[in-house]
């Protein structure tokens, strides 16, 4: 695993020998060659495109939206998750953009790599950029026809500084990606909007594709595993809210959407850890609690009844019991064992802090919440 341990390790901290964690400090992004990027219109008028625009937008991703009727309603929870989607699509759009400017521009750190030259990473990220465009287009127009807030860009800050980390980045929040939207769709299926399951499955489709290529490109076995992670939105949200989106920069009320806003939960000092070993090994987390009136009663330091609770693939929820847990005026530290060798757990694990265990399944998580959620990646790699 040494290779994958390094992949951040030119700008990142790393996290003893297992782990190389993401972001770092806040204070060190505003110095990053990517950050902050504004949100500005582009130039193929995204987000709010006239008709020709959306042509080019469709020509450039290779495909277009559907051209099928809309449902004549969806639920309320469908129309949230639908805006936690364009929230997230917004921030990737962003992403790539900076990504392929930099790679334009020339900037140090983003020359070709692992055979890929500037001409075909141009056009690989040319493509990515359109069609995320029109996933979040897909979810703005359903918005906006049932007059639900539609979320417009904010400002993002992206704490890396060449190719490498940067697409291993991507990797990762694509995979975040990946389980959010198995939410949606079970979300919308219990809510009765089986209208929306088709399209949302097929956007599952195009992102694994993606991730695909960005695993290979840091040298991981392209398939993360049989049965992908899953998650649920508000984990999401507070990941985007918690790490890329600067803080009061959205054009509008990032608690209007009444999605949860997690505390952030750390693992080995970042919200992410990248290259774990393969092993069973206790990881060390914190978080600070001050805020959440549900850990108040965990100020004596007696951490009885609070686990890690992992999402690992399509298996039901994991709790391990925290130890050596520290209560300092609300901030808290403590460590919890990672069960890899029982569970396989190669791929994308999410961790939240809970008060609680034994969950039923995924949705029953958030409730019990009281930080959340650490990323931790384990690749296979060749």
């Amino acid at each position: 695993m040494a290779k994958i341990a390094k992949i951040l390790a030119s700008v990142l901290a790393l996290a003893g020998s297992s782990a190389a964690t993401w972001p770092p400090n806040a204070k060190d992004c505003s110095s990053t060659a990517v950050a902050p990027v504004a949100a500005a219109a582009a130039t193929d008028g995204f987000p709010t495109p006239n008709a020709e625009q959306l042509k080019a937008i469709s020509k450039q991703a290779d495909g277009s939206l559907s051209n099928a009727p809309p449902p004549a309603k969806l639920a309320d929870s469908t129309l949230q998750s639908l805006q936690v989607i364009a929230v997230n699509e917004e921030f990737e759009v962003a992403y790539f953009r900076s990504l392929l400017g930099n790679i334009t521009t020339g900037v140090k750190g983003y020359e070709s790599f692992k055979g890929y030259d500037k001409k075909a990473l141009e056009k690989i990220f040319k493509v990515v950029i359109a069609q995320e465009e029109l996933h979040a287009l897909n979810a703005l127009t359903a918005l906006n026809k049932f007059n639900k807030l539609a979320p417009l860009p904010c400002k993002y800050q992206f704490p890396v500084t060449n190719i490498h980390d940067a697409i291993a980045v991507a990797g990762v929040f694509t995979s975040l990606v990946l389980a959010t939207l198995q939410d949606v769709s079970q979300g919308a299926a219990v809510a009765g909007d089986a209208g929306i399951v088709r399209g949302v499955a097929s956007i599952i489709g195009q992102e694994g594709e993606q991730n695909g290529f960005y695993r290979t490109f840091i040298g991981a076995v392209p398939s993360e595993k049989p049965f992908l992670t899953t998650s649920v939105g508000a984990f999401a949200y507070s990941f985007l809210n918690n790490n890329v989106i600067v803080p009061g920069s959205c054009p509008f009320d990032v608690n209007a959407l009444g999605v949860p806003i997690f505390q952030q939960l750390k693992v080995q000092g970042g919200s992410v850890a990248l290259g774990v070993k393969p092993e069973d090994q206790t990881f060390e987390f914190s978080a600070d609690l001050s805020t959440v009136q549900a850990a108040s009663k965990f100020s004596n330091g007696n951490s009885a009844g609070l686990f890690v609770t992992y999402f690992s693939g399509q298996l039901l929820p994991i709790s391990v019991p925290v130890k050596n847990f520290k209560w300092n005026g609300g901030k808290v530290t403590f460590q919890a064992a990672f069960p890899f060798d029982e569970n396989i757990m190669f791929g994308l694990s999410v961790a939240a802090l809970t008060d609680g265990n034994n969950f039923a399944s995924p949705d029953d998580v958030p409730a019990k919440t009281l930080a959340a959620p650490a990323l931790i990646s384990v690749n296979d790699e060749f």
